[in-house]
């Protein structure tokens, strides 16, 4: 007499990993994948005005935030080599948030400049006093030989951030447009990479320079 096959609903299940450290891969790839999925959607729900410009933020921020500490986690451990790889892999489609995170780096608010400046007189002030505290910060960083990517785009970023929160900056302002390349292009290297002396050399040269032409802009600014 013949043997009835195996009942499938009867086998052992078959486990997903077999250690901790297998495990905490796993979680870090599916973290991965809901944060460029969350921003995919995100991007599309400021793209259709159902949210706020400031929710945006703030909420592109953290996410932001949470792609670079998973993504040098997920690198570092070796479980992938390149986001781009991961995308590519898993077929996710998320073209809008490929631009934030892997090719800009920064919130659409903070690129565009299209922040909402609220406030009287008195935070202008903070928010200019804020700026240049970030100015001073990304040029001692570079000056204390701070090389690594994600030692230097975040103060770049949160430079960028500060500037564009500064009522009346005129289109097409410099020290924003030198900040947009140089996020762009770090944006483009991996965390654990770093800048070499050539290119810190004349980013603390631009730096300098759109400081100065910062200043240049709150002394008109006081004319008015």
């Amino acid at each position: 007499m013949p043997t009835a096959p195996p009942n499938p609903a009867n086998a052992p299940p078959t486990p997903l990993f077999q250690n901790a450290k297998e495990r905490r891969k796993l979680d870090d790839m599916a973290d991965l994948f809901a944060i460029i999925k969350a921003t995919e959607h995100l991007e599309i729900a400021y793209g259709r005005d159902s949210v706020t410009q400031k929710e945006y933020t703030t909420e592109c921020l953290k996410l932001i935030s949470q792609f670079r500490s998973t993504e040098t986690a997920l690198i570092k451990n070796g479980t992938i080599r390149s986001s781009e790889e991961f995308i590519q892999e898993y077929q996710m489609e998320c073209p809008r948030a490929v631009d934030r995170l892997l090719r800009t780096g920064v919130p659409a608010t903070t690129l565009h400049q299209t922040q909402a400046n609220e406030g009287a007189a008195s935070n202008e002030a903070v928010r200019v006093a804020e700026c240049v505290q970030h100015f001073i910060t990304a040029m001692d960083a570079l000056k204390l030989d701070q090389r690594a990517v994600d030692e230097v785009q975040p103060l770049l970023s949160d430079l960028m951030d500060s500037l564009t929160r500064v009522s009346g900056l005129p289109a097409n302002f410099d020290p924003v447009d030198m900040l947009k390349r140089w996020l762009i292009k770090l944006n483009a290297m991996r965390a654990v990479d770093e800048i070499d002396e050539d290119q810190a050399r004349q980013l603390s040269f631009e730096l300098d320079t759109a400081y100065a032409g910062f200043h240049r802009f709150l002394k008109g600014a006081g004319k008015n």
